[in-house]
């Protein structure tokens, strides 16, 4: 028998010719490309070699030696003596090679390995988290001996010993396969933990004193194939064969990761990294992992309210809805609509449809965040229906790879292990506009262009020249959304990729930011990047709509419109899913909802946005609906309802409730008929919108500032102060510690020390430890944006690129009295 499953030699794949190689694997003959391990050729064949070390995104190390075959030739006419290990062993023409199914060798051999790997294996399956899933119980029932030889005691330690705040390890459990100690040096790039010791007393070893500091630790919980690593928040919580698996996809950030949510009785009970090679590969955050819980504290939202008497009381949905009806009815078309970045594209087209073809409005908004004229322009011309034009692929095959306002180890994640994929195999160059290489950029290897906050516009137009790197038709840009925050920054980016050829891509950090833009949720944006201000794409969505006319009228802005509502312009906002901590000025945001004449708020918990609404109508969990997620490549992904919850409503069935009851009804209730009234309109072919236009430079060079002065650099971090990382006590115990990180020229100007204590002040002050960074730009700080108990927004009403004053803890007074 001959399987091929590969191309002919002399045919190409991805451009190239693909050498392979023929050899025999048990009476089959295989043809494979050249440098294949002989465990993926036998699996090529539908052979399944047991094995505990190996994993296809892992470097092979052969270190539990379970795999082994019989090589009777090994392509030179000669035998090997003894078994080898398949997990290294690269294939070879003319290569026999015979594994347990026809090799009483490789059978005595296998049986033999893993006798020694159970010599001193605790027998605790039925109270093991991994008993049910283990495949080392699997793989003793398959292909080891039916008796132990063993009678000695085995070896044992203290239990469990806590590598972080959320993963525990049993270390008696531990078989040595070193897949999590290649995880951390490989894939994340945080070798926290090692194997020490030698022969018998070899384990997994920590630091005493630092915790196993990782936004991917959870990683190494699920690719131990024994339960020697548990996860704190899930141990001796369930069994796998009671739980229900639902693959689906994470709604933390804008990568659209893939993840199995396994639930029982109605609850989530853990969530895993899927597989999805295109994607995510087989890894996710701790965030995707670990922070799902946010909806069952006691704000969950199970019945509609409505204020009466200055007073949030339940209410039945017909009173509710009612109520609402009413109070936007009476504000006729002066109503903004403010979507924040939590919904998924069929909920924010309905938005978008209902601010439009309902309220006959054009204040429609998504960007719950420090925004400007000049991203909206950009979103519009670059990004909004746009194909994938960048893909995670892509960024593996780069000449080059440019950051700019984006850290992608915070901001997405999958994103950051993808590059650091290409840089530890490839060698990809990144460079990162920034002030100072962080732990993230120095992980990739990044050369850091110095750039001050606010002035990111002059370091792009310089880059080509002075040193700068050349970037070229194979190089791709990554830009974030806090470029934003950084006058003319996106139209100098939008400048060097027509000057350069490069690619570009905007990787927003909330999962429905770019579903969000292809549905129309910006004021001078309808659904499939169509502007507003084009007659034809009026017209357009006007035909799919059924709707007479649409409105003209440009509409506000999120912020805007918080603006005009606490001027008493606006006599009515719907809102949902917003954080006025999340607004670069969040006084003016509680404002505009305090002042605004009648507010609905649709939201699954009792946010604080809800508490200042006249009527809150409840919305089901992301785990109790379904839909789709654009990631940043502009890729559907799928989101699964993996629990069918009783009397629960999805924000557009809510939408549509209320647009009956103002009596013109919005056509769509379901996300199947969302998303059919979508794809009809498609993406927008005519012209779009003119690039962005430059704003004015308002930022000050660290020559501008006065004594006491520097400017702030800022970012959030990924465990942050977001509600969405609610009750999960152990993931937030894993947060990074808010330090003030200023460079050494800055400490001595200062008068700061490594170690000691530091104020930050603008227009209110908050105290940070300080920490001195070798190479960090002259006259600019970096803080944490919004780490766990603390907002600069809120403490400092401070962004990237804003003047703050530092002072030593001594000078408190001074500043005080500034204040």
């Amino acid at each position: 028998m001959t399987v091929t499953n590969k191309p002919q030699a002399d045919e190409q794949v991805g451009g190239q010719v693909e050498e392979l190689v023929t050899l025999t694997i048990d009476d089959t003959e295989v043809s494979v490309p050249k440098g294949t391990l002989v465990i993926r050729a036998a699996e090529m064949i539908g052979t399944a070699i047991p094995r505990f070390c190996d994993h296809p995104l892992l470097d092979p190390v052969g270190a539990c030696r379970q795999c082994l075959v019989e090589v009777p030739d090994a392509g030179n006419g000669r035998g090997m003596p003894k078994p080898q290990a398949s997990c290294t062993l690269e294939v070879a023409p003319g290569m026999v090679v015979r594994t347990q199914l026809t090799s009483p060798v490789a059978d005595k051999a296998q049986k033999g390995m893993m006798e020694l790997l159970l010599i001193n294996h605790p027998l605790d399956c039925p109270i093991c988290d991994k008993g049910g899933e283990c495949p080392l119980q699997n793989q003793a029932m398959s292909n080891g001996g039916g008796e132990t030889r063993f009678e000695a005691v085995k070896r044992t330690f203290p239990k469990p010993i806590s590598i972080s705040a959320e993963v525990l390890l049993d270390r008696e459990r531990c078989i040595l396969c070193a897949r999590c100690t290649r995880f951390s040096e490989q894939v994340s790039g945080d070798p926290f933990i090692a194997l020490v010791e030698r022969g018998a007393l070899q384990q997994v070893g920590i630091y005493e004193e630092q915790p196993y500091d990782s936004y991917f630790s959870g990683n190494v919980i699920q690719i131990c194939p024994v339960g020697a690593l548990t996860s704190t928040a899930y141990r001796f919580r369930s069994r796998p064969f009671d739980l229900v698996s639902t693959p689906s996809v994470s709604e933390l950030d804008g990568c659209g990761s893939a993840i199995r949510v396994d639930h029982r009785r109605g609850q989530v009970m853990r969530r895993l990294a899927g597989d999805e090679p295109a994607v995510n590969e087989e890894w996710i955050t701790d965030r995707d992992r670990f922070a799902f819980r946010s909806g069952r504290g006691p704000d969950r939202l199970t019945s509609p309210l409505v204020r009466t008497d200055g007073e949030l009381r339940p209410a039945s949905w017909p009173e509710a809805i009612d109520a609402a009806v009413a109070g936007l009815a009476a504000a006729r078309d002066s109503v903004g609509v403010l979507t924040g970045g939590r919904l998924t594209l069929e909920d924010a087209y309905g938005y978008a449809k209902f601010a439009r073809a309902v309220l006959g409005t054009n204040s429609v908004d998504f960007r719950s965040r420090p925004n400007s004229a000049e991203e909206e322009q950009f979103l519009a011309g670059w990004v909004a229906g746009r194909p994938m034009e960048v893909t995670f692929d892509d960024l593996e095959r780069a000449d080059r790879v440019l950051l700019v306002g984006f850290e992608p180890e915070d901001e997405a994640g999958a994103v950051f292990l993808r590059l650091r994929k290409a840089y530890r195999k490839n060698g990809l160059p990144i460079t990162t506009l920034a002030p100072y290489a962080s732990w993230g950029s120095a992980k990739l290897g990044a050369t850091v262009e110095p750039t001050v906050p606010g002035l990111e516009a002059r370091a792009l137009d310089r880059i080509g020249s002075d040193g700068t790197p050349e970037l070229g038709p194979g190089s791709i840009v990554l830009v974030g959304e806090r470029a934003a925050t950084s006058p003319g920054a996106l139209s100098a980016l939008v400048a060097l990729t027509e000057r350069t050829g490069a690619r570009l891509a905007w990787i927003p950090r909330r999962a429905g930011d770019r579903g969000a833009v292809d549905a129309g949720c910006l004021p001078g944006l309808l659904p499939g990047g169509r502007p507003l201000s084009d007659p034809a794409a009026r017209v357009d969505t006007q035909a799919v709509w059924g709707t007479p006319s649409l409105p003209t009228a440009r509409g506000l802005s999120a912020d805007a419109q918080l603006r005009a509502a606490a001027d008493g312009e606006l006599a009515a906002l719907v809102v949902a899913g917003l954080e006025p901590g999340d607004f670069a000025d969040p006084g003016a945001a509680r404002a505009g909802l305090e002042e605004a004449g009648f507010v609905v708020s649709i939201e699954a918990r009792l946010s604080e946005a809800a508490q200042r609404a006249d009527v809150v109508l409840p919305i089901a969990l992301v785990e109790e609906r379904y839909g789709h997620f654009l990631n940043w490549e502009g890729r559907e992904r799928r989101l699964e309802r993996a629990i069918t919850a009783r009397n629960t409503m999805t924000d557009l069935r809510v939408l549509a409730a209320l647009a009956d009851g103002l009596g013109r009804p919005l056509g769509v209730r379901t996300p199947e008929q969302a998303k059919a009234e979508f794809d009809e309109l498609g993406a927008w072919e005519g012209e779009r919108a003119a690039d962005p236009r430059a704003e004015a430079l308002d930022a000050l060079a660290p020559g501008d500032l006065g004594p006491g002065e520097a400017v702030l650099a800022t970012w959030r971090t990924m465990i942050d102060n977001s509600r969405s990382n609610d009750h999960e006590e152990h993931l937030l115990a894993t947060a990074r510690r808010p330090v003030l990180k200023v460079g050494p020229e800055t400490a001595q100007s200062l008068g700061l020390a490594d170690g000691e204590t530091a104020r930050v002040s603008r227009e209110g002050a908050l105290e940070f430890a300080v920490e001195v960074v070798p190479g960090m730009l002259p006259g600019v700080v970096w803080l944490p944006y919004n780490a766990p108990g603390l907002s600069l927004a809120d403490g400092l009403r401070a962004a990237p690129g804003d003047v703050v004053r530092v002072d030593p803890l001594g000078a408190a007074s001074a500043v005080e009295g500034e204040r």
